[in-house]
């Protein structure tokens, strides 16, 4: 399953059905699982461990030292769950001991062409990366989140549940979940409604949410704000996490 033309290292651990195309190399401290497909010319450096089913295409290179100056070649790695795909020229980059020693990257989420994920940046599942979306470091993505074409995320910006950002959108704050933003800088316009709709959220429960954006990111008073949403707080597990993040973002919230 490997090309005779693939260099691996033996300290790498592959298991035995993972394919391996042409010219890759993979270097020691590489642990791949079963199912994996990896293309021609890419280049994988440990300590990393890759889960299953992944497919990783040519000129992808994973697991390379960080783009940090405090970096001083420390043990730190990279971690990816299960069937993930990265298109051709995806780069991201090992932790750094500065943050938590790892990047890590869940499972089902799609990768795609020329995406840069930094050191230390932790991202969830089902989220979509479209062409050229960049993180700085120590970002953090949640579930089911979707960057579009060319969104750039300033380090340490955190960007929730479900949002989406529209095409060259560049986020120098927290996004909360079930938002939309676009521009550049980023500026809020709603809560994602059609992927919400497509995703089977209830309609109420998308009521729910339109209200708190209006009265938490568009309003002026955030006392008064979060009095008149908590009925909708205990009504809703959605609402409350709209809340709470907002509430507890570190860098603040778009708007």
């Amino acid at each position: 399953m490997i090309h005779p033309q693939a260099l691996v290292d033996p300290k790498a651990d592959l298991a035995d059905d993972v394919q391996v195309g042409a010219f890759t190399i993979i270097e020691a401290g590489v642990r791949i699982d079963a199912g994996t497909w990896i293309g021609p010319h890419v280049v994988l450096r440990g300590p990393m461990h890759i889960g299953r089913h992944n497919r990783i295409y040519q000129f992808c290179s994973l697991g390379e030292a960080p783009q940090d100056l405090k970096y001083q070649g420390e043990p730190t790695r990279l971690v990816i769950g299960d069937h993930n795909t990265f298109r051709e020229y995806v780069t991201v980059n090992r932790g750094t001991v500065g943050g938590h020693g790892e990047t890590i990257i869940g499972s089902h989420n799609l990768v795609m062409a020329y995406v840069h994920i930094a050191h230390d940046c932790i991202i969830g599942n089902h989220v979509i990366f479209s062409n050229a979306a960049s993180l700085a470091g120590h970002v953090t993505i949640d579930d089911h989140a979707i960057l579009g074409g060319f969104t750039l995320v300033h380090q340490f910006s955190h960007i929730g549940a479900h949002a989406f950002t529209g095409m060259g959108t560049a986020l120098n704050r927290d996004l909360p979940p079930y938002t939309l933003a676009s521009g550049n800088y980023a500026r809020a316009v709603g809560i994602n409604k059609e992927g919400l709709r497509r995703r089977g959220f209830p309609p109420e429960v998308i009521r729910a949410l339109s209200t708190a954006f209006r009265l938490l990111i568009k309003g002026h008073d955030r006392e008064r704000a979060l009095r008149e949403l908590r009925p909708l707080e205990e009504r809703y597990e959605e609402v409350r996490h709209f809340v709470d993040f907002v509430r507890n973002s570190r860098r603040g919230v778009v708007r």
